[in-house]
């Protein structure tokens, strides 16, 4: 059984990569360094540790169509008061997972409105976006934009320190569309073909097996010392494993692979690590919900200007 820690509001700020690599402790806004060694899940990208920073490239969902899930039963933050998905129209529900335990999943369809929104406001030279109407408890979180009909990876960022989802969200949008050091910063042109993810993680658990954690639900973060004796962190959010069709061995050498861990892989070695299991909600949404989702609700977000249509054929 693997022992619950808490993730604090109060704890030191500090940024992962879910394919990737976490060198230090990030103090500041979000936006003043770079990524580790990272490797975008969708595309065969990887890029060189390049400063003291590095921060997580999360995972997209499906796209075309707005879509939720829960890592399992979790003991979740109740819902604030007058909010629920019950107003969503048909297309755009939460996908499977949600409610798990007779629970409401905390991440929303509102929140990667809330996301289009602030990147939008910075693309186009606006005003940010008012608040949000959603709860701003704290979680670490992760926001992941994809591109195109294919989905490729465009960016993904996130914290494993808990941050108000207002100011996080809105510190990881900008931060995960403009500062993933394997893409160009965004642009404009760009926005019209992009799909939205937001994760929140939960249930963190320090195990002492390293292999004591579930494929398809549990993230993991791990710790070791490299050859040279430095301390390293890489980590994977809960799909990950899943999707590329990875088994327990098969994603603790990757991740070792990937933290800058060069020599041989013994099992012996394996057994050193420090392992951190985690679980998540996640949502996603594509640019053609997001309109649809603010037409349909009369969503405003304080910005007062029309957004590009959607380009379906790209």
């Amino acid at each position: 059984m693997g022992r619950k820690r808490c993730v604090g509001a109060d704890c030191s700020k500090m940024a992962a990569g879910c394919c990737g690599v976490k060198k230090q402790k990030l103090s500041g806004l979000a936006g003043t360094g770079h990524c580790g060694s990272e490797l975008g899940i969708g595309s065969s990208a990887t890029v060189a540790a390049t400063a003291n920073v590095s921060r997580a490239n999360g995972l997209g969902g499906p796209g075309g169509s707005v879509s939720g899930s829960s890592g399992g039963t979790n003991a979740l933050s109740p819902a604030p008061a007058g909010y629920s998905t019950s107003g969503l129209s048909p297309n755009l529900s939460p996908g499977p997972g949600s409610g798990s335990g007779g629970r409401k999943m905390v991440v929303s369809a509102e929140m990667c409105c809330f996301c289009f929104d602030v990147l939008y406001c910075h693309l186009y030279g606006y005003q940010p976006p008012r608040t949000p109407r959603f709860t701003n408890d704290p979680y670490p979180l992760f926001v992941t934009w994809k591109i195109g009909r294919d989905k490729r990876l465009r960016g993904c960022i996130g914290t494993f320190s808990a941050m108000n989802l207002h100011s996080g969200l809105r510190e990881y949008t900008l931060t995960s569309a403009l500062k993933d050091s394997r893409f160009p910063p965004m642009t404009r042109d760009e926005l019209p073909r992009l799909f939205c993810s937001v994760s929140l993680l939960t249930n963190f658990e320090d195990v002492g097996d390293y292999l004591d954690w579930e494929v398809g639900v549990h993230g993991i973060r791990i710790e070791f010392f490299n050859e040279k004796g430095s301390k390293r962190t890489a980590t994977y959010l809960p799909e990950v494993a899943k999707e590329q069709g990875w088994d327990h061995i098969q994603t603790i050498d990757s991740l070792l692979r990937k933290g800058g861990y060069k020599a041989p892989i013994t099992n012996d070695f394996r057994k050193t690590i420090k392992l951190t299991r985690y679980r998540s909600e996640k949502m996603t949404m594509g640019y053609a919900e997001y309109i649809a989702h603010r037409q349909h609700h009369h969503y405003q977000n304080g910005i007062g200007h029309p957004v590009p249509s959607y380009n379906h054929y790209s």
